[in-house]
């Protein structure tokens, strides 16, 4: 295991909010700014393999969703957490990010997603997944925006979805818990 730290890759077209997230994260993290889409895309294709990344969601010439979907197919796995002005919609359940703030957000608030995102990291797929889901029902409920949500289809879907994963998840740690059961160690 390394001693360097981890490293969050900051996208938004606004320079004084990449350089706060630097101030607010240097101390533990190392920092790299893009300020724009094609700036983000460049940093990631010259070798950056972040382990983190803050997105911001408009953005001029390329939104922050079609630089999460080039990132995706660029095969960056980490963790996205899309921090932006924009009040969710459905349109965010089928986006592969991590987690999602709403602008304006605090030092803490911040601090608190990255460090849950990294930890997130480390669970399998199936973990991972819930939580994705989970925490995407939890901003859907939470925004003013979507008030027709119990009766969206798309809604309804990721509910179903998110009890599937749950059920799959319990089985899985029964089965892992049965008596009798040898623990494997890695």
């Amino acid at each position: 295991m390394s001693d360097a730290p981890q490293t969050v890759l900051t996208v938004d077209d606004e320079r004084s909010l990449t350089e706060l997230y630097a101030a607010w994260l240097s101390d533990t993290y190392e920092v790299r700014q893009a300020n724009s889409a094609a700036d983000a895309l460049r940093t990631v294709a010259s070798g950056l393999d972040p382990d983190v990344v803050l997105l911001d969601r408009q953005m001029p010439q390329m939104t922050g969703d079609d630089v999460l979907t080039e990132l995706r197919a660029e095969g960056v796995d980490c963790p996205v957490v899309m921090v932006t002005a924009v009040d969710p919609g459905f349109d965010i359940v089928s986006m592969p990010f991590d987690d999602y703030l709403v602008k304006p957000v605090t030092n803490e608030e911040v601090q608190r997603t990255i460090a849950a995102s990294l930890t997130r990291g480390t669970y399998d797929e199936q973990v991972r997944r819930y939580f994705t889901l989970a925490r995407k029902k939890a901003v859907l409920e939470a925004s003013s925006a979507v008030s027709d949500r119990h009766s969206n289809p798309t809604y309804q879907e990721l509910r179903r979805e998110l009890e599937q994963v749950s059920h799959t998840a319990d089985r899985t740690r029964d089965e892992l818990l049965r008596p009798g059961r040898p623990l494997e160690c890695n």
